[in-house]
C-alpha cells in the first residue's frame, strides 16, 4: 500500500468523484462560472433540471463548501449563490475534462460503435449455438 494512502481522504475523494460525476452539480458550477445567480436564473439556464433537484444540487455544492448561499433582506427576499473560492478552483479541471470529450469525442463514438457491432455479433452467436 502507498505511503501516502489514507482511508480517510479516500473516502473524500470517492464523496467528491460522485458529486463532480453528477451532471446537474458540474453544470451548476460551468453557470456559477460567471458570476452570482439567483435560483430562478439557474432553473432557466440548467436545462431538464427539477426544481427539487435544483435545490438537492445547490445545498449539496454548498455543504462541499464549493457554493455561498447569500439572502439578502429585501421583501420579498433575494438568494444569490456564487462558486467559493474552492467553486472556482474545481472549475478548470471540469473545462478540461470537457475539452477532452469534444477533443476525443468522434474516437469516443467510433469506439462505441465497434464495442456494439461486436456485441451484438456475439450476441448473435451465442443465439445460434442455443438453437443449435
Amino acid at each position: 500500500m502507498p505511503k501516502h494512502y489514507d482511508p480517510e481522504k479516500c473516502q473524500t475523494v470517492s464523496e467528491m468523484l460522485s458529486r463532480i460525476g453528477d451532471k446537474w452539480s458540474v453544470l451548476v458550477i460551468m453557470m456559477l462560472g460567471d458570476g452570482p445567480a439567483r435560483f430562478s436564473d439557474l432553473k432557466r439556464a440548467v436545462v431538464g433540471i427539477s426544481q427539487r433537484m435544483l435545490t438537492l444540487t445547490l445545498r449539496a455544492l454548498e455543504r462541499d463548501g464549493l457554493v455561498r448561499r447569500t439572502v439578502y433582506p429585501t421583501v420579498p427576499p433575494r438568494v444569490e449563490y456564487e462558486l467559493t473560492a474552492l467553486g472556482q478552483s474545481l472549475r478548470e479541471p471540469i473545462q478540461a475534462m470537457g475539452g477532452w470529450v469534444f477533443a476525443n469525442h468522434d474516437k469516443i463514438h467510433a469506439a462505441r460503435a465497434e464495442f456494439d457491432r461486436r456485441n451484438d455479433a456475439e450476441r448473435a452467436d451465442q443465439k445460434i449455438i442455443k438453437l443449435g
